[in-house]
């Protein structure tokens, strides 16, 4: 199958990579950030309409828990996730295998897939590469993910090299499941694209023979999984270092599920063009909200009477008209409202710092950046607030 990647990298300073990567559904400019959308909405209340004002460039929606509710079948019948959500930009779907791996207590792994206990209501449940890649066919996602398996960490060498040999296989197969999906006459998007996942742990060698191996495959993209599973991240900088180097330099380089914005940083200089986490949407909830001065929580006292901003010169729709206080009055009172600004900011916040790492690339500035970033966000830490 001929890889449909149009991406084309613009600058790059030392391997912090400036990019476009051209779609059906649009442009992504690179490095980007991807806002969960796990059911398709944003967990705090935001619509795709919201999202349009915050910078998102990307949704990324969740294959595993959109295939038990509302059902994909359901989502087909619609007309896709698009019409579904109302998202007109680029849409990413995860395979579901991190799920199967992490929520699924029950589960049984053989070569031809896994077979799991749906966490809402205990049925079984079969899932394999041709079954993850129908359900994604059935999303009609822009960019759909191999199904791979998840292994745990730790764990051991002999376990992992086994793990990694049957995700290559896996991948063989949701490749050429793909190519039959994309070429029949109502699959919703015959243009989507196939993202491959180089697993191996903390295992540099393990790693890096699995990144030859799938680069070989000359697929659309490439992402980095098992990573931010438990591993210091002095462990996953090491694994970058060694692993993206014997990635395509004319792909993009996926880092799944990761991460803070200080990793976001380091990821980027380390070659790594899209990113995705829940940190953004989850802290928000909890009424904690990233600045440039660091991260704040909210339910402080100390901001039961001020009136400034979550942050000054912040253009999100809650910095723009609301106060700590009020927001926090919100959290407190348990109101909804509350956790929705919370999440616009820090969603807002992550898009914006998406924004300046590509300017800064642009402009041979990326490392003075990155350094001005990192200081300042110690300084509520340090007190600084």
């Amino acid at each position: 199958m001929p890889s449909l990647t149009t991406f084309k990298l613009l600058k790059q300073e030392h391997n912090a990579r400036r990019g476009e990567f051209k779609t059906v559904h649009g442009t992504v400019q690179t490095p980007a950030f991807q806002n969960v959308a796990t059911a398709g909405a944003i967990k705090g209340g935001l619509s795709a309409q919201d999202l349009q004002q915050i910078g998102t460039q990307v949704m990324l929606c969740n294959t595993y828990h959109l295939h038990l509710r509302p059902g994909d079948q359901l989502v087909a019948d619609m007309g896709g996730l698009h019409k579904f959500t109302r998202w007109n930009g680029p849409i990413l779907t995860d395979s579901g295998g991190f799920q199967v791996f992490s929520l699924s207590k029950l589960r049984k792994i053989t070569e031809e897939g896994v077979t799991f206990a749906s966490h809402l209501d205990g049925h079984r449940i079969f899932m394999g590469p041709e079954e993850s890649m129908q359900i994604q066919a059935n999303l009609g996602s822009t960019i759909a993910m191999a199904f791979d398996e998840c292994p745990p960490h730790p764990a051991t060498r002999e376990y992992m090299q086994a793990s990694v040999d049957r995700t290559t296989r896996w991948l063989e197969r949701c490749r050429a499941e793909m190519a039959r999906l994309n070429s029949l006459p109502d699959t919703i998007n015959k243009n989507q694209l196939l993202f491959g996942i180089n697993q191996g742990g903390t295992f540099e060698d393990i790693r890096i023979a699995h990144a030859k191996t799938i680069s070989a495959m000359d697929l659309d993209g490439y992402a980095l999984g098992g990573l931010a599973v438990g591993e210091s991240h002095e462990e996953m900088y090491r694994i970058l270092d060694e692993t993206v180097p014997y990635l395509p330099e004319n792909k993009p380089t996926y880092l799944m599920g990761v991460g803070t914005p200080a990793n976001i940083l380091e990821a980027v200089d380390r070659g790594v063009d899209f990113f995705d986490c829940v940190y953004p949407s989850r802290n928000g909830r909890h009424g904690h909200v990233y600045t440039n001065q660091g991260k704040r929580n909210l339910f402080n006292a100390k901001y039961e009477l001020d009136a400034r901003p979550i942050e000054e010169g912040c253009q999100c729709p809650a910095c723009r008209s609301y106060s700590r206080a009020y927001i926090r009055h919100l959290l407190k009172a348990k109101e909804m409202l509350g956790m929705r600004l919370c999440v616009l900011h820090n969603l807002y916040f992550y898009n914006t710092m998406m924004e300046e790492i590509r300017d800064a690339i642009e402009e041979h500035r990326y490392a003075e950046y990155k350094a001005q970033k990192l200081a300042g966000m110690t300084e509520t830490k340090n007190g600084n607030d």
